[in-house]
């Protein structure tokens, strides 16, 4: 998208740099730390940076590491205050930040001992007043934070300060707004294990440093970095407090800065390059939304008064506009995904031949295939096409274990009214289930216990194909390895990983690959498990099989594709949208509550529904037929 005589800052309330990815940018963010700390070494000065936790700051540390080892960055002269820390907790746990900061970073670099600051999750509670005066003291005595690095949470919280917190607070013991709460259950094994106060630095503390970089990543981070840049400076959200210091920047990779005006409605802000079809159709989709009319019924003087006068001068009139992208947007539109044997498809998604194709459907978790894409999932089985599903991740953390223990206890009883002497089954089942039973809440489950759960979800995923109609040898479980820590914190992707992705793709040699290319997935599987078919696809895309495969990315169970963007949507009638919902039910691990539900408290199904009953409201409020439901997807072409 090529966007020129961009005037953000009339929306901007806080210096933006956008990046590609968040790789690129977090690269940035560390060469700005690396340079102040050697400035400071070249004046025999000392460095004092605030560092965060979370997902965000990793990529950064990684670097910093690189840069210590590879190019000699020394951290001798360098003083750390973290931000926050849950209350209580024990600093050897996994879910602390203590042990965050010192397996991402400060084991791995040259810093003394002593200059390293992290609240204390151990303080009684008496103490912890006193405690945080001295922490604030502490900094005074360092001379003040020169950088503060930040992440933000879904509520706008910066460190801890959840909303409500003032300008003017200082370190001290915060409780957590329950939707914080609820994103940190996969780190805790469920929101009940949460502590449910922290130990943070206060708004006041964080704003008296010399220079801010607060860093987003994803487009679960979008709707609330917006807020904080754009919206109204207030306690309500903390991040936009901000907006008051002199000195932060907003650093931001594609996904995040997606709800920014400049990037989300660019119009508004200044010329846009209108031969740029994809930009085109977002406009007039936006414009429809917000007229409250169909494309056909868009006039002239809808586009003029809504910041699109250049584009009715350039590619106008209104009519032309307007037929151009309802016909693109119609012809999106096909009830065989697959393609349509002996038809036209010279304005269809797919091609006709070759029919019956060879379909690979990867799903990173073994019930995305069915929740996301489960009624095209059902048109491909019944249109006569050979498919296949390979599930890329084993889910056994998401088990609870209740229902382990409840398998568990079905095997032993078959066992028993079979007459089977299985000594070994008995022991075996009573060690899981005694493991099950003692371990503490927050622990990680034991190599046996994870074994019932990899089985439980692979006979759900069984039950859900066969339910579909999909044979049991085109069922594939690649249980990639990076999956395979027992913890929500995963590995990072392998050449190993890969090679089971171009293994499949080379024995199946499929014309239509589906992969999931939700970003949302506040896990980040999805992501891992997108980019392993991303570089196996690249491996592959001299092979001569590959000139004959499209790739088709659907959305996961957090977010949508704007239609804008869609390259293929599949209607669904009622009787398959119930179908879908059945096929989902196959899944009863899953079922009712969900272990990790992410920020969305409905189950998926619930979740799944409204998402496509929602995408085939829009199509007929655009002016096209009335449908009960659509899945829609987005093309990804090999590069």
């Amino acid at each position: 998208m090529n966007i020129n005589h961009v005037n953000e800052s009339r929306f901007e309330k806080i210096p933006v740099k956008l990046f590609s990815s968040s790789r690129e940018a977090s690269q940035y963010v560390a060469g700005e730390i690396a340079l102040l700390i050697r400035q400071r070494q070249s004046e025999g000065r000392t460095c004092v940076l605030g560092l965060a936790t979370g997902s965000s700051p990793v990529t950064v540390y990684e670097e910093l590491v690189r840069l210590h080892r590879e190019e000699g960055l020394s951290f001798s002269n360098v003083i750390t205050f973290n931000l926050d820390e849950y209350w209580p907790m024990d600093p050897s746990a996994f879910q602390s930040y203590q042990r965050f900061m010192r397996e991402h970073l400060f084991n791995l670099i040259d810093i003394p001992e002593g200059n390293i600051h992290i609240p204390d999750g151990t303080i009684e509670r008496d103490a912890v007043e006193r405690y945080c005066a001295e922490y604030e003291e502490a900094i005074r005595r360092a001379g003040g934070v020169d950088l503060q690095i930040l992440g933000i949470g879904r509520t706008g919280h910066i460190g801890f300060n959840e909303p409500g917190s003032q300008l003017v607070s200082r370190t001290r013991l915060i409780y957590l707004d329950s939707i914080t709460r609820a994103d940190a259950a996969s780190d805790f094994f469920g929101e009940e294990n949460v502590p449910l106060r922290a130990i943070t630095m206060g708004i006041g503390t964080i704003m008296e440093s010399r220079r801010i970089i607060l860093m987003a990543w994803g487009e679960d981070k979008a709707a609330i970095i917006r807020e904080a840049i754009e919206g109204p400076c207030t306690d309500q959200v903390p991040a936009s407090q901000l907006q008051r210091h002199p000195a932060c920047t907003i650093i931001l990779d594609e996904a995040s800065s997606a709800e920014l005006t400049r990037i989300k409605t660019p119009w508004l802000v200044g010329s846009c390059d209108w031969d740029d079809g994809r930009l085109v159709r977002r406009a007039v989709v936006w414009l429809c939304k917000k007229t409250g009319k169909s494309i056909l019924k868009l006039e002239d003087r809808d586009y003029t008064e809504h910041g699109m006068h250049d584009l009715v001068a350039d590619k106008g009139p209104a009519y032309s506009i307007n037929i151009r992208v309802f016909n693109e947007l119609q012809h999106t539109i096909t009830g065989w995904p697959g393609g349509k044997p002996d038809a036209d498809d010279s304005t269809r998604p797919e091609r006709a031949k070759p029919f019956p194709k060879r379909v690979l459907v990867f799903s990173p978790h073994p019930d995305d295939d069915v929740i996301c894409m489960g009624g095209t999932l059902i048109r491909l089985v019944d249109q006569g096409h050979e498919v296949h599903v390979a599930y890329q991740t084993s889910g056994n953390i998401a088990v609870f274990d209740d229902d382990a223990v409840r398998f568990l206890d079905f095997v032993r009883d078959l066992a028993h009214d079979r007459g089977w002497q299985q000594k070994e089954l008995e022991e075996f089942v009573r060690s899981v289930i005694g493991f099950s039973r003692d371990k503490s809440p927050a622990q990680t489950d034991g190599k046996d216990l994870l074994l019932v759960k990899t089985l439980i979800r692979r006979g759900e995923a069984k039950a859900a194909c066969r339910f579909v109609g999909i044979p049991e040898d085109r069922i594939h479980f690649l249980d990639m390895p990076f999956y395979q820590t027992g913890l929500v914190k995963k590995k990072k992707l392998s050449d190993a990983d890969i090679a089971l992705v171009v293994d499949i793709l080379q024995n199946i040699k499929p014309h239509q690959v589906y992969a999931a290319g939700d970003l949302s997935d506040p896990h980040g599987t999805h992501r891992v498990c997108l980019d392993a078919i991303f570089n196996a696809l690249f491996q592959l895309k001299h092979e001569s099989w590959m000139r004959d495969c499209r790739v088709w990315l659907y959305r996961g169970a957090w977010q949508e594709w704007n239609i804008a963007d869609a390259g293929m949507a599949v209607p669904l009638s009622p009787s398959e949208l119930m179908k879908k919902r059945r096929a989902i039910f196959k899944h009863q691990s899953q079922k009712d509550r969900p272990l990790f539900p992410g920020p969305d408290s409905r189950e998926f199904w619930q979740r799944s529904e409204a998402r496509n009953r929602a995408t085939a409201e829009l199509y007929n409020q655009l002016g096209m037929a009335e449908y009960e439901a659509m899945e829609v997807f987005k093309r990804y072409v090999v590069k």
